[in-house]
């Protein structure tokens, strides 16, 4: 008799367990599942949503499901619709949901008419349907998702205003020179960049917004608002089972909950305290579990360890520019440095060296070295012995 394995959430990491095993998915959007990185893309006109679908799984899809209850005694899974679905081996990869600021204006779930959050296909049709040229938008928040977000916004002609309470664009992934970089192309864009700038609330009139209020006391007049502002673990329904959970649903190096049955994955899994929030790991997650869930005769089990996780951002416009980080880009006493900047073509390049370990980079412009930085990074292996400088200067693709 074969194992009824059944994954909640269909988003990245239980689509590749779909198309890796015979499983039960509960997907609770209405859509087919989709890669949510090119969802920027949907909402500048580059893509239409169909060409963003992830490729077909090994078994149908139940769209539209919410699962509200798991019976650990039982091994069922209550959907919001009444049905149940039985289960040997239970997967969560219910995803995150995206954070909403305490600001004036703003109570409970329900947004006011123009305010989007940006974490689902729905979220980017309701904005693409909404924004014409001329529309004056708001987003707040300055990291990798209010840029791609802008950007967007730009591409179909709104005039965009991109508020940052930290100092600097991207601060989690970027130095100061990479970020003052990306602030220049991103104002190329015609996006007006305000750092160290606090939200403090919405104004609106018969429900719809009108206005962004700053802590400073300037307002800013705005028809459509984008909340950016970071993503949280969905736990709720862990946490309701009485599963382990911290930041996110606590898992082993097998992706196991406290509970053996239940295993979890992607945005909501918290392995060894890290938390990921990254595609990259997700689908590395994904994998892994597949083959501890349909082990190989004659290969040997290895245990996840944890992900060495690479950002890449490519922002279109007269002149595109790509983006890659990865690891620590800000050394610490003793580490070695190696850039090179060519201001000409907005093209910056970094490394960060410890010991004879690759710890971090960050590079804007031409990626040909990423390829094989990124390979020596993750391979966390030693460095040859050669001048820092080949490190940066290395096709080795992208």
């Amino acid at each position: 008799m074969s194992t009824r394995i059944v994954v909640v959430g269909g988003g990245t990491a239980g689509a590749r367990l779909a198309q890796r095993l015979p499983v039960t998915l509960l997907g609770e959007e209405p859509h087919a599942p989709y890669n949510r990185v090119l969802l920027a893309d949907v909402l500048a006109g580059r893509y239409a949503p169909e060409v963003i679908a992830l490729p077909g799984t090994r078994e149908p899809v139940r769209l539209g499901v919410r699962a509200v209850r798991i019976d650990r005694a039982a091994r069922t899974v209550e959907c919001a619709d009444g049905s149940l679905v039985g289960y040997d081996r239970l997967v969560l990869a219910t995803g995150s949901n995206p954070v909403l600021p305490p600001l004036r204006g703003l109570r409970g779930p329900e947004l006011p008419e123009g305010v989007h959050a940006f974490r689902t296909l729905d979220d980017c049709l309701e904005l693409r349907d909404r924004v014409r040229p001329g529309t004056r938008a708001v987003v707040i928040g300055g990291g990798l998702l209010g840029v791609s977000a802008a950007r967007a916004l730009a591409a179909r002609g709104a005039e965009v205003v991109l508020t940052q309470q930290g100092e600097r664009l991207m601060e989690r992934q970027l130095d100061d020179r990479a970020s003052a970089l990306l602030r220049e192309h991103v104002e190329s864009l015609g996006v007006e960049v305000h750092t160290e700038c606090r939200v403090s609330g919405l104004r609106q009139q018969d429900g719809a917004v009108t206005a962004v209020e700053l802590a400073d006391g300037f307002v800013l007049d705005a028809q459509v608002v984008v909340l950016a502002c970071g993503v949280r673990p969905r736990v709720a329904l862990a946490r309701e089972a009485g599963l382990d959970v911290a930041r996110g649903i606590v898992v082993d190096d097998e992706l196991r909950t406290s509970d053996p049955y239940i295993h979890a994955v992607g945005d909501c899994a918290e392995h060894a305290g890290r938390v990921y929030g990254l595609a990259g790991p997700a689908l590395e997650q994904a994998d892994a579990l597949a083959e501890i869930l349909a082990p190989v005769v004659g290969t040997d089990l290895a245990p996840y360890t944890g992900t060495r996780a690479l950002t890449r951002l490519t922002l279109t416009g007269a002149h595109p520019l790509d983006l890659a980080a990865f690891g620590e880009v800000t050394p610490r006493p003793g580490d070695d440095i190696v850039q090179l900047t060519d201001a000409t073509r907005s093209a910056y390049r970094k490394v960060v060296v410890r010991g004879d370990r690759l710890v971090g980079g960050v590079l804007l412009g031409d990626l040909a070295a990423v390829g094989a930085l990124a390979r020596a990074w993750e391979g966390d292996e030693a460095l040859p012995q050669a001048p820092l400088l080949h490190l940066l200067t290395d096709d080795g693709g992208s």
